[in-house]
C-alpha cells in the first residue's frame, strides 16, 4: 500500500540510529530509499554515484570486495544485479542500527558470500591482516565524510589491504570538500597507486579511483 501510495507523495518513516542520528525511510515513486537529514544515504543517487565508480573497476579480476559504510546495502544491489557480481563482500558498519534496517527494509543479510561485520572502519582497517582486491570507501555521517576517513594513516592502511592490482573507489563528498593537499597526498603512493578523480559526478559527490599496479 505505502508503494501504491508513494506515487501520489513520498511517505517518510523517520528511525534514530546510534550513530547517525535521524534517518528517514522514504518511499517516493514507488521507489524505497534510506536518507539522512541531508543526504541520500542509499537507493538513488548514492547508488549512481557508486555504479559509476564500479565502471572504473574490472570487476572480472576481483575475488574480494571490502566495502566500508553499509549503509541500506545498494552498492550490494549494484553489484549483484547489475554487474552480476557473485563472489566475496566483506561489508563493515560502525551503526547497529543501520545493519538492522538493511536487513528489515532492503533485505541484505549475511550469506556465505556476503559478510557483514558490525565495527569502526577506522579501526578495522588498522587490524586487520585480510587482503582485498576491492575496497569501497563510502563513510558519511549525514553528508559529510569524517576528518578521519582523509588521514594518511587510514589510507596506509587502505593501501597495504590492497592485493596486488587490486583497486579502491572512494565516495569523496562534494568537490569543494577534496582538497588539494588530500589529493598529493594520496599521491605520494603513486609508486603502487594511479590516481584517477572524478569531479561532480552526476552534479553530486566526487569519486577517486585508485589502482595499485605490480
Amino acid at each position: 500500500m505505502r508503494k501504491i501510495l508513494s506515487y501520489f507523495y513520498p511517505i517518510t518513516q523517520k528511525i534514530e540510529t546510534v550513530q547517525n542520528g535521524i534517518v528517514e525511510i522514504t518511499y517516493y515513486n514507488g521507489k524505497k530509499m534510506l536518507n539522512s537529514a541531508h543526504a541520500n544515504y542509499s537507493y538513488d543517487s548514492l547508488q549512481r554515484i557508486l555504479k559509476y565508480g564500479l565502471t572504473k573497476v574490472d570487476l572480472k579480476q576481483v575475488n574480494a570486495i571490502l566495502l566500508l559504510g553499509l549503509g541500506g546495502g545498494s552498492v550490494i544491489q549494484t553489484l549483484r544485479k547489475d554487474f552480476n557480481y557473485t563472489k566475496n563482500i566483506t561489508a563493515i558498519e560502525i551503526d547497529s542500527t543501520i545493519i538492522s534496517i538493511a536487513a528489515t527494509e532492503f533485505q541484505v543479510f549475511p550469506s556465505d558470500k556476503m559478510e557483514i561485520i558490525h565495527a569502526d572502519a577506522f579501526q578495522y582497517v588498522n587490524s586487520t591482516s585480510r587482503k582485498f582486491d576491492l575496497i569501497i570507501v563510502d563513510l558519511f555521517i549525514d553528508d559529510t565524510v569524517p576528518d578521519a576517513f582523509y588521514s594518511r594513516q587510514f589510507w596506509f592502511s587502505i593501501v597495504s589491504l590492497m592485493n596486488i592490482n587490486g583497486a579502491f573507489i572512494f565516495n569523496a563528498a562534494l568537490a569543494t570538500k577534496v582538497s588539494k593537499e588530500f589529493l598529493e597526498m594520496l599521491q605520494t603512493f603513486s609508486t603502487e597507486i594511479t590516481i584517477s578523480f572524478f569531479d561532480n559526478v552526476y552534479e553530486t559527490n566526487s569519486i577517486i579511483v585508485g589502482q595499485k599496479r605490480s
